[in-house]
C-alpha cells in the first residue's frame, strides 16, 4: 500500500493525530536511538543516511529512512527525501509505505500542539509564528486545533515568505498579518504563544521580551550549533521537552545554556512520557500557573513517526472498506 503526501495530510487530522501521539507515549515502545551513517558520493559532498526504527511488540514495526544529499542543490533537487515503511509486528509483512516528509512535518506540528495542551494557558488567543516555511504552515493550524487562537502574526527573515503564508491563512478565514522584520520584539512581547521553526544559529527570541504567562514552542534547533532562544529564555522559563535524551544531545537551545552554566539538566521539568501519563500535570502544576512562562523544546522521536504511520494506515483501511 502506497500512501502519498496528499493522502497523509487527509488521513492525519490534527485532533486524531494529537490523540495518537498522547497514546504512544504511555505505551511500551521499542525506540532505539536513530542511526546516522555517512554515504560517499563520488565528486560531491558526502550524503547522510538516517534510520529511525520503532515498534509495538506483536502489533506494528516501522522505520523511517531519511536521505540527506547536499549535492542535490546543484541539480535543483530537494536535498532531503524520506519514506516510512510500516510492517506487521507479528509476521514482519510490509503493510504500507508512506511519504516520510509529510509524516515528519505533521507529527512534529502535532507534538507541539500536544505540548501546548499541557503548557499554554487555556485562554491563549494570540500567536506569533516565527518562520514561514514548511513547518510554519503546519504549526499554525495544529496550535489552533487545541487553543482558541483568533489572531496570528507571521515573522520571517524574508518578508515575502511571511506575506505568502499570511495570504494562505486569510484564504482559510484566519485573522493573520505580517510581523515586519524589525517588529519581532514588540510582537513577541505581546502574544500569548510563540512558535519558532527556523534554521537559526543565533537566538531570535530573547527572554527579556516575554510577558508573564507566555508559552514558547521551539521546533527549529536540531543540532548543537543551532539556537532559536537565548539563555534568558531558559532561565526565566519552565522547560519541558519531548524526550530528555534527544533534547540534551541534539539541540543548542539546551546544550549551550547548560555549557554556559546558566541552567543544568535538572531544569527540564518533564518529558512527554511524564506529561502524557499524568506524572507531571504541566502548567497547572507550576507554582503560579497564570504568570509562569513555559518553554517546550522538541527534537523529534521515532515513536511519533510510528504513531502517525499507524493512524494513517488504519484510517486508510477504514476508508477503503
Amino acid at each position: 500500500m502506497q500512501i502519498d503526501a496528499n493522502a497523509v495530510c487527509q488521513l492525519l487530522p490534527w485532533p486524531a493525530l494529537i490523540d495518537a501521539l498522547e497514546d504512544i507515549f504511555i505505551r511500551q515502545v521499542g525506540a532505539p536511538v536513530r542511526h546516522h551513517h555517512t554515504v560517499r558520493v563520488p565528486g560531491e559532498p558526502d550524503a547522510t543516511l538516517l534510520l529511525m526504527p520503532a515498534w509495538l511488540e506483536g502489533e506494528y514495526l516501522g522505520v523511517k529512512q531519511v536521505n540527506v544529499f547536499p549535492g542535490n542543490n546543484a541539480r535543483s533537487l530537494p536535498g532531503l527525501t524520506s519514506h516510512y515503511t510500516l510492517s506487521c509486528g507479528k509476521s514482519g509483512r510490509p503493510l504500507a509505505q508512506l511519504d516520510g516528509n509529510e509524516i515528519t512535518a505533521r507529527r512534529t506540528a502535532a507534538a507541539s500542539a500536544m505540548a501546548s495542551r499541557y503548557l499554554s494557558r487555556e485562554d491563549t488567543r494570540t500567536m506569533l509564528m516565527v518562520g514561514a516555511g514548511r513547518m510554519g504552515q503546519r504549526l499554525i493550524p495544529a496550535h489552533m486545533s487545541v487553543r482558541p487562537i483568533d489572531k496570528v502574526l507571521v515573522w520571517d527573515r524574508a518578508e515575502a515568505s511571511a506575506q505568502a503564508l499570511v495570504n494562505q491563512l486569510k484564504e482559510k478565514g484566519v485573522d493573520a498579518e505580517v510581523c515586519l522584520y524589525d517588529q519581532l520584539r514588540s510582537a513577541a512581547s505581546d502574544v500569548d504563544l510563540i512558535s519558532c521553526a527556523t534554521m537559526a544559529t543565533t537566538p531570535l527570541i530573547q527572554g527579556q521580551w516575554l510577558k508573564p504567562g507566555t508559552h514558547l514552542d521551539l521546533v527549529g534547533s536540531f543540532t548543537p550549533d543551532m539556537r532559536e532562544a537565548d539563555n534568558d529564555v531558559m532561565t526565566r522559563g519552565n522547560i519541558f521537552v519531548d524526550t530528555r535524551a534527544g533534547a540534551l544531545s541534539e539541540t543548542g537551545d539546551l546544550i549551550s545554556p547548560i555549557k554556559d552554566g546558566v541552567i543544568s539538566e535538572d531544569h527540564i521539568l518533564a518529558e512527554f512520557s511524564e506529561l502524557c501519563s499524568g506524572r507531571h500535570s504541566g502548567r497547572s502544576a507550576l507554582d503560579d500557573p497564570e504568570q509562569s512562562i513555559t518553554v517546550f523544546k522538541s527534537v523529534g522521536d521515532s515513536r511519533e513517526d510510528l504513531a502517525a504511520a499507524i493512524l494513517a494506515y488504519q484510517r486508510n483501511l477504514q476508508q477503503n472498506r
